[in-house]
C-alpha cells in the first residue's frame, strides 16, 4: 500500500557530512529519514522555498523536458530499501498510459516538488526504518550539532 508523504523539512548531519530529507506522513505520525547529499538537498530546499534561479538547475531542466513533451510528473514513489539504499520511481503520464522511470529519492522528491506531484512511500519500508532510524541520530546529537537546518 501507497502512503502520501511531504517533506518535512532537510536537517544536516555532521557526523556524516549529509544531509538528511525528512519525510512525513501527510495522515499520520509516520516519517522517513533519507540521507542525501548537499547538491540534492540544496535543490531541494530552492523547490520548497519556491525560489526562482536565473538559469534552469538539473531538476528544472527535467520538469522543462517533460512539460515540452507534453508529460506530466504525476507522483514519485520511493518503493524499497536494499543494502542501506533506497530505491524510487517517478510516474510519467502522456494521458494514456504511465511510464516509470527508476530514480533516486532525492532527485525523485526535488523533481516531484517542481512539478507539484504527489510523493508516496510504500508502506513496507516505513515499518521497516520508520522513525526508529531519526531518533537514535536524535539521540546521539550533543547540542553543538545543531545549526544547519534549512
Amino acid at each position: 500500500m501507497l502512503i502520501q508523504m511531504k517533506v518535512e523539512g532537510l536537517l544536516f548531519d555532521p557526523r556524516s557530512n549529509m544531509y538528511i530529507m525528512l519525510l512525513k506522513e501527510i495522515d499520520g505520525n509516520g516519517t522517513l529519514p533519507i540521507w542525501i547529499g548537499k547538491p540534492e538537498a540544496d535543490s531541494i530546499a530552492l523547490a520548497l522555498g519556491r525560489v526562482e534561479t536565473p538559469r534552469p538547475l538539473t531538476h528544472d531542466l527535467i520538469k522543462n523536458i517533460t512539460d515540452s513533451l507534453k508529460l506530466r510528473i504525476t507522483k514519485i514513489i520511493v518503493t524499497e530499501l536494499q543494502d542501506n539504499t533506497y530505491y524510487a520511481l517517478v510516474c510519467l503520464n502522456d494521458g494514456k498510459k504511465e511510464t516509470f522511470v527508476d530514480s533516486r529519492p532525492s532527485d525523485a522528491v526535488a523533481v516531484a516538488l517542481r512539478a507539484n506531484a504527489l510523493i508516496f512511500v510504500e508502506d513496507s519500508i516505513l515499518e521497516q526504518k520508520s522513525a526508529d532510524e531519526l531518533e537514535e541520530w536524535l539521540k546521539n546529537l550533543k547540542p553543538e550539532d545543531f545549526g544547519n537546518i534549512i
